[in-house]
This record gives C-alpha cells, sequence and structure tokens, in this order.
C-alpha cells in the first residue's frame, strides 16, 4: 500500500527491476509475531467493513495485527511473494530456452516497511526495538533485504540483455505483475490523510504531544518525528534517535494513537469502499484471478 507513511527512511525493496539488462526479483513474506502468515488470504467484502484490532501479549495494541478495510481489495504480501516466485520461474525456463543464462531465484526479504501494512503505517510501536535501533529498521533484517537486492541486481555471467527483457514481457502476459489498483492505492492515500485531520485523531494528537513535551520532546504530532532530520542517517543510529524512540513508545502506551487513527482512518476507507464498490468488486475479480494463474500448476 503505497500511504503516507514514512517511518523507514531506508529504500524500499524493488520487486522487479530491469537495468542494462539485468533481472532483479525481491520477494516479500508478511508474518505474525507467532509466525503465521498474516497476509495469505484477502479479507472478503463483508469481512473488510470491520476494522480488526487484537491485543498483543504484553497487554498492549498490536497494530501489526489490524487490517484496514481496503486490504481486501490488494494483493496480500503473500500473494505478490507468489507471483513473483512464478515471475522469475517462467523468465529463468524462457531464457534457458533461448540459450541464455536467466535470472537468480527469488530470494525471500524482510519488507522494511513493516510486518503488514499497518505494522508501521501509524508510526512505531515496538519498545525492544526502539531501545536498540530508534526509528530504524532491525539490523539484521536491513542487511538481509540489502543482501537480497544485491544478489537480484547482479548480471548472470554470459547473460544476454535483450533474451532477458523479452522473457519478462513473455513472463508479463503469463503473469501479471502485482500492482495495486490505482483506487486502491487513491483510497488508502486519501483516508490516511483525511483521518490525521479528523477531530478524534487530532484529539489524541494533542495527548501524544503532551506526553512528549513532559518528558523534553517537542514534536506537535507523532509522524513529525520521522521528519527529524536527525533521524535520517542510513548506516548510524545515534544515542538522541533512542532517547526520542523510547519517549515517543511509551508516550503511545499511555495515549492510543495507533488505535485511534486506525479506527477513524477505518471509517473512512469504508465510506470509500461503499462509494466505489463496483470498480472495487472488478479489482478483487483481477486479483483473484491473476493469483490463480500464478498457481496454477506449470505446464510439462
Amino acid at each position: 500500500m503505497n500511504s503516507p507513511r514514512r517511518i523507514v527512511k531506508v529504500a524500499t525493496p524493488a520487486l522487479v527491476a530491469i537495468a542494462a539488462g539485468a533481472v532483479a526479483v525481491a520477494t516479500l513474506t508478511a508474518r505474525s509475531p507467532d509466525g503465521d502468515d498474516m497476509t495469505a488470504r484477502p479479507a472478503s467484502p463483508a469481512e473488510s467493513t470491520t476494522p480488526l484490532i487484537s491485543k498483543a501479549v504484553d497487554g498492549g495494541y498490536d497494530p501489526a495485527s489490524w487490517r484496514l478495510p481496503i486490504e481486501a481489495y490488494m494483493f496480500s504480501r503473500s500473494q505478490v511473494h507468489t507471483m513473483n516466485s512464478r515471475r522469475a520461474a517462467l523468465m529463468a525456463d524462457c531464457a534457458q530456452r533461448a540459450g541464455s543464462p536467466g535470472p537468480a531465484p527469488a530470494l525471500d526479504a524482510p519488507d522494511l516497511d513493516g510486518r503488514t501494512e499497518t505494522d508501521l503505517r501509524y508510526g512505531i510501536h515496538d519498545a525492544a526495538l526502539a531501545a536498540r535501533r530508534g526509528y530504524h529498521p532491525d539490523a539484521a533484517d536491513q542487511q538481509a533485504h540489502d543482501r537480497a537486492i544485491a544478489a537480484g541486481a547482479v548480471v548472470p555471467a554470459g547473460a544476454d540483455g535483450a533474451v532477458l527483457r523479452g522473457c519478462s514481457d513473455a513472463a508479463g502476459v503469463s503473469v501479471p505483475a502485482p500492482v495495486q489498483a490505482e483506487v486502491v492505492e487513491a483510497i488508502a492515500r486519501d483516508s490516511y490523510a483525511r483521518s490525521a485531520k479528523t477531530p478524534e485523531v487530532t484529539a489524541v494528537f494533542a495527548r501524544w504531544s503532551a506526553c512528549m513535551k513532559a518528558k523534553g520532546y517537542s514534536y506537535a504530532r507523532p509522524m513529525d518525528v520521522n521528519d527529524d532530520p536527525r533521524f535520517h542517517d542510513r548506516d548510524g543510529v545515534r544515542d538522541v534517535e533512542i532517547a526520542t524512540a523510547t519517549a515517543d513508545v511509551a508516550c503511545r502506551r499511555r495515549v492510543p494513537v495507533a488505535k485511534v487513527w486506525f479506527e477513524a482512518e477505518s471509517v473512512l476507507q469504508t465510506e470509500a469502499i461503499k462509494a466505489n464498490q463496483g470498480v472495487l468488486n472488478t479489482v478483487r475479480a483481477g486479483i483473484e484471478e491473476a493469483v490463480g494463474r500464478a498457481a496454477a500448476p506449470k505446464a510439462s
């Protein structure tokens, strides 16, 4: 979901990139804290009208376990994984038939934008991670992500760029790229921006701001912290960032910023879905058809 959330500063993984004849493929998976796949099945339109909020084991709310209504009309992360893996396999088979080395197998990589669509949408919430990394992703996840991207960007020795591009085009005919529909992206962007201006959300922002002020930090809104240029160092985490992030999470445990914001945004998304139900039904059908083609057995 290309929403306005900006809590992670480092590069977002490219799912498929072709440059100078190279084909880079990185696939993503989303897991819940207990290891279960969070996004293997999109919710039905009926389910999507009921926001999901569940409590984490520590008694606090875990935004990673929540599901926005618009996600019922998105490719899930597990579906993106399946489709990109199938596309990579089709490209490799095509290149082999043409006598050219194909792309490397698709690699799993942690999604630095959060475990799920809602994980970091409203800001950080993991106290342990904040104490280690501030507003930066987990160091091991960052390294695994970078390795996957670097491996996918390597041009196979002896590869024919024209063949790879042709094979990529051919794979796209069989299995289209899992790109979210424009109407879905628009609803996600609009609901995020509008919900941040609702009375209930601005009120909870004010409470969070007062909490941070009492700890010695002056930010009007929770997401303003991420805009602090001191926290944008790609390779380093300073003490001031860790201290700020720790205070941020502590205030979020006192003031339910994410929960209030999520509920306000879910209401707006539900309204937008009803207003666009016809086109969204078509989007949903297209997703099911595309995923079905990706999951179909390979022709012998």
